[in-house]
């Protein structure tokens, strides 16, 4: 093995120059043939003592070289670090709290290295540090509590505390040594010293240090399932160096915590999601049980909104919307499914900020300051959105977080620890990832109700139209087979009473009642082929001029009723959105009704009225007739239902159920009002062109 490169200093520490392209130098080449074996290991790092110079030896890998750093250090004897680290493991599992446990974790730090302040220093999202846990001797300020913005720490440094776990500045005013040649030889580069503790830093942080008021400093990178959580930081206020073996047993402690801190994370999520499982559970019951999932949801307000522990949630389905809890206005909802409808974010959209996204959302951001949305149908407006309310905090910041000094076209570290306060606005509680995990399994479970659904609509729409089909070839049989028996009765009949013309009465009084019931029937045939039929009839619609029809349908119903004493009073009819034809039989069946029903009256007394009110055409039929008990009005409009005796009122009971069906084919609703003896009132109502949804009377 050759030198390629040597620190101008190494004669100090090994008695012996050191030249590049030379030998290591008989100290070294002494443990040569362990760093060979170690160096065919997978073991990271070599380590010894060499007790009679009082030095540490650590090499580790750096491409395909070997970086050797020696320091003074003293032999710590491991009988008196290892019990006392026993002790730490075995007091941090009897803590069942993580700040507690962080706490244990400093305070062990700092009495194993006598720092003069000890910090656990974690990030946030924006990697912005927060001081959560801090043990010290008094000697330097207590930093606990405070926040640092994510600029004290730039990204470059945090790769490298991912990297490399220890970091030691024992004396701020150190003299940088330089490393001889300044390039390697091999290959023109500069040393990679990433994985060196003991390795110069950047004059910024030095400059940042002593602002702090500190001249020595450690920080062990605190390292959860990879990813860098925090810092376990070190200082004193006058130069201090720690020995390699004390570094090794604070390097075990943190990742201790570091395991805990996993753990206790794993163990907090698990809880969560179990207890959130069972309230999906009970959704996904709520939900399958119910008319619609929508129903479903809105049965389950509470395990709703526990869903996610938020303070209020909104269902937008198509035409639907319904809200549980505290959640904005209805407009301002909307507002935000339009906002939405325009980002591309997949299934599920979550943020602690809508305000610093959403500027218009700043409005409303006492109620929903954190949402969570997730999009129900990709073809159709549907979303649930949760909604968390804004959460105004005082944070103390160590200085001025949004004060950046330039000086001379360098950024210079700041030189202000104070505490420095700043109110937090727009902000809600964040939504954990078992929360988020949570709304996805619902949004699942939704999906595949809605799915199921969709094929059992498909299944039930087959079948309807299997038994339509079977429905139109026995209206085809009805009105070819069946009424031509009837015609037959009623012709032969006849034909019999003209050949027989010496029968007695009552034989004449039998074959005029065949003929009148065959008649009947006749008549029954052509209602139930029209009712079976309408349901299958298209509607064209169109203004129809609702005076033109009542006056024709007067003058056809009084024709059949000859005689008769009727008051008329037909006001002017607005006019109506629909098919012609089909209210045509609307106003037959409703006026013949009231024609029929006053005919125990002297004086029949009918009047027809119409209105228009909010995008809605209202008309009704009143008189003066027999009337009815409003005890079975909900019979009136049912098939076959009569109130009256068929001997005292002719009709096949078709008439209502066939104006019922028509006025809702026409989106529409009709209504019965009545007292007996005193005659009855059927009103009906039409949706116009502009109003949407159901027109009701």
């Amino acid at each position: 093995m050759a030198v390629l490169q040597a620190s101008a200093n190494a004669k100090d520490y090994l008695g012996e120059a050191i030249v590049a392209g030379g030998m290591p130098g008989s100290m070294i080449e002494a443990f040569l043939p362990e760093i060979r074996k170690w160096h065919a290991s997978e073991e990271p790092v070599f380590q010894t003592h060499i007790a009679d110079r009082g030095l540490s030896l650590v090499a580790h890998r750096s491409d395909s070289s070997i970086v050797v750093e020696v320091e003074r250090s003293t032999a710590e004897p491991s009988g008196s670090i290892f019990p006392r680290l026993r002790g730490f493991t075995q007091t941090l599992a009897s803590q069942s709290d993580l700040g507690d446990s962080l706490t244990t974790g400093t305070r062990f730090v700092q009495r194993l290295t006598g720092f003069d302040r000890v910090l656990v220093y974690r990030f946030d999202k924006d990697w912005n540090g927060h001081v959560v846990a801090e043990d010290g001797n008094g000697n330097l300020p207590s930093y606990l509590d405070l926040r640092f913005p994510a600029s004290d720490i730039p990204a470059q440094a945090r790769a490298l505390y991912a990297s490399n776990r220890i970091r030691l500045i024992p004396d701020v005013s150190y003299a940088p040594v330089p490393i001889e040649p300044a390039a390697h030889p091999q290959t023109g580069a500069v040393l990679d010293l990433s994985h060196s503790q003991l390795r110069s830093v950047s004059p910024v942080h030095l400059e940042y240090m002593r602002n702090m008021g500190t001249a020595a400093s450690m920080s062990i990178s605190i390292l959860v399932n990879g990813r860098l959580w925090g810092l376990v930081s070190c200082h004193s206020a006058k130069p201090h160096l720690v020995s390699v073996a004390v570094r090794d047993a604070c390097d075990f402690v943190v990742q201790s915590l570091a395991m805990r801190i996993s753990a206790q994370g794993y163990a907090e999520d698990a809880a969560s999601s179990v207890e959130l499982g069972r309230i999906s559970a009970r959704l996904l019951a709520s939900m399958t049980e119910g008319p619609t999932w929508l129903e479903g949801l809105a049965d389950s307000p509470d395990d709703l909104l526990a869903q996610v522990a938020a303070g209020g949630a909104v269902i937008v389905a198509e035409d639907d919307y319904l809200s549980v809890g505290a959640v904005p206005q209805e407009k301002q909802v909307r507002a935000i499914v339009d906002w939405l409808k325009g980002r591309d974010d997949g299934e599920i959209y979550a943020t602690a900020s809508l305000g610093s996204e959403m500027p218009e959302a700043i409005a409303f951001a006492h109620v929903a300051s954190g949402i969570v949305a997730i999009r129900i149908s990709e073809l159709h407006p549907s979303w649930l959105i949760w909604f968390r309310p804004e959460v105004i905090r005082t944070v103390q910041w160590g200085g001025d977080p949004h004060k950046i000094v330039q000086e001379e076209g360098r950024i210079h570290p700041r030189n202000s620890f104070d505490a420095w306060r700043e109110q937090v606005r727009l902000q809600a509680l964040a939504w954990t990832e078992p929360q988020l995990s949570a709304a996805r399994d619902l949004r699942s479970a939704i999906v595949g109700i809605v799915l199921r659904k969709a094929e059992e609509l498909a299944s039930v729409s087959a079948e309807l139209q299997r038994s339509n089909k079977e429905l139109e070839a026995f209206s085809y049989s009805v009105s070819h087979d069946l009424r031509a028996p009837f015609r037959h009765i009623v012709g032969f009949a006849q034909l019999l009473r003209e050949r027989e013309s010496n029968l007695d009465p009552k034989s004449k009084h039998y074959l005029q009642t065949i003929s009148d019931s065959a008649l009947a029937a006749g008549r029954l045939v052509d209602d139930l082929l029209n009712f079976s039929q309408l349901g299958r009839a298209s509607i064209t619609h169109k203004n129809v001029d609702m005076n033109k029809l009542v006056v024709e349908v007067v003058r056809s119903v009084m024709l059949g009723n000859e005689g008769r004493i009727v008051d008329w009073s037909i006001d002017k009819l607005p006019a109506a959105w629909g098919d012609a034809t089909l209210l045509r039989q609307v106003w037959f069946n409703l006026i013949d009704n009231a024609v029929k029903y006053t005919r125990p009256r002297e004086k029949a007394e009918i009047s027809v009225i119409g209105s228009l009110s909010n995008d809605v055409t209202v008309y009704a039929v009143k008189d003066n007739g027999v009337g009815f008990d409003m005890t079975y009005s909900n019979k009136l409009f049912g098939v076959f239902q009569r109130l009256q005796r068929a001997e005292d009122f002719e009709g096949t009971g078709i008439g209502l159920a066939l104006v019922r069906r028509i006025v809702e084919r026409h989106n529409g609703s009709i209504t019965a009002m009545g007292e007996l003896n005193k005659g009855s009132s059927f009103e009906f109502a039409l949706p116009t062109p502009r109003t949407k949804g159901r027109a009701f009377a």
